[in-house]
């Protein structure tokens, strides 16, 4: 199966409507940010808040606070192992690695059992994503995980699909959503091929194939087959890499499942020659901050790290990944990254729109968005102008 495949795929460039802004040498000179700095300024927050952005590493069960998850364990008779919401939101800032952080991730699932729990919960997130003014989402969700525990591919999928549909057409803040099938890199391949033949019926509705869990020992070129099946299928390619793991995972990510982007990806800092490939081929990452900060997945600075990132040449995104663990929604990942960066308008600006230019949407999509970006800003520049007058 392997050489049926592998003679039909080639590597998958992603194509860009409009070469993106990316970081430069600029950040490369600022100074470190001390924890007394870390402060962003109220015209900034604003324009973080205002500008349109897209979304493209949340995973939908990571969006499950703990008011929520209290709600659906009573509606599905199951016990928590927290008396309260208070004790639950007390162990989830415990975190000290990221397989403690997956053992209470796992738990908490365990209270979505039907269809509605997970339209409850993809609705729930979107009423966040729409305080966050985010207009694009490719939303992550692990079905390994509920079928394990009796659930059907198609009630997750059904749920999930009924509140995107619901949301697209929303009065007041539509957001157009996306999903994105995360296999669960522990399970092994074979268990890997056995959702993705799950998902076939409903095929249609599924734009990508990710791949999340505990990275260590569980290296990309171990799902080579599922990803060439996946590309068959006409479904985009994500993975996980350089979060846990070194450098390895992701140039594995990229020469054995020819990913279209890497799911957060720092530690392509280790190796000089695979970020000026990555820079070169214009390979994206998601950044998630706030999540590497209460991971902890790796050593030394993390303010280093993430100014690194910035001034490589890699195109970045900003993204969530669990939020309800990781004490922010997107705005949140947004105003750490500038104060720990000293990032101004134009740095977020760029960031926003990397966004989109990294999405999977249509090119028109992605101008309209460019466009909107544009206006936004310039409103904000004129808002700056006039006060500036006015208090002079």
């Amino acid at each position: 199966m392997r050489t049926q495949l592998s003679s039909c795929l080639a590597i998958c460039g992603l194509v860009l409507c409009a070469a993106p802004l990316v970081y430069g040498t600029r950040l490369q000179q600022q100074r470190p940010v001390t924890v007394a700095q870390r402060r962003v300024s109220k015209p900034l927050t604003n324009l973080i808040r205002r500008l349109p952005k897209a979304e493209l590493h949340v995973h939908v069960e990571g969006t499950l606070e703990p008011e929520l998850m209290f709600k659906l364990a009573e509606r599905n008779n199951i016990t928590l192992p927290y008396p309260d919401v208070a004790a639950a939101k007390a162990a989830r800032s415990k975190f000290t690695n990221l397989q403690s952080f997956l053992d209470a991730y796992h738990v908490s699932e365990t209270v979505l059992l039907k269809r509605q729990d997970f339209k409850d919960l993809a609705a729930a997130y979107f009423e966040e994503a729409a305080a966050n003014n985010i207009t694009h989402v490719e939303l992550f969700f692990d079905p390994q995980s509920h079928m394990a525990r009796g659930v059907t591919f198609g009630d997750v999928y059904d749920g999930l699909q009924a509140a995107i549909t619901a949301r697209r057409t929303h009065p007041s803040h539509p957001i157009d959503a996306t999903l994105v099938i995360c296999f669960d890199r522990q399970l092994g391949q074979l268990a890997a091929a056995k959702a993705l033949a799950a998902a076939l019926p409903y095929i249609g509705g599924i734009s990508a194939l990710g791949m999340g869990g505990a990275e260590v020992g569980h290296p990309p070129e171990n799902y080579r087959d599922v990803y060439s099946t996946g590309g068959l299928l006409g479904l985009h390619k994500v993975a996980h890499a350089g979060e846990e793991g070194g450098p390895e995972y992701v140039w594995g990510a990229i020469r054995a499942l020819h990913v279209q982007r890497i799911d957060h990806g720092i530690r392509s800092l280790e190796d000089p020659q695979l970020v000026r490939y990555m820079a070169d081929t214009r390979l994206p990452i998601t950044l998630c901050p706030l999540s590497n900060l209460h991971l902890q997945v790796y050593a030394g600075s993390l303010e280093e790290k993430l100014r690194a990132i910035l001034a490589s040449g890699i195109i970045v995104t900003i993204n969530s990944d669990d939020p309800a663990y990781f004490s922010g929604y997107l705005n949140t990942n947004y105003e750490y990254l500038a104060a720990v960066a000293d990032l101004g308008a134009g740095d977020i600006t760029r960031l926003v729109r990397n966004s989109f230019a990294a999405s999977f949407i249509s090119g028109e999509q992605k101008l309209q968005a460019y466009a909107q970006i544009r206006e936004v800003l310039a409103a904000w520049t004129q808002e700056q102008q006039d006060d500036h007058v006015a208090v002079s």
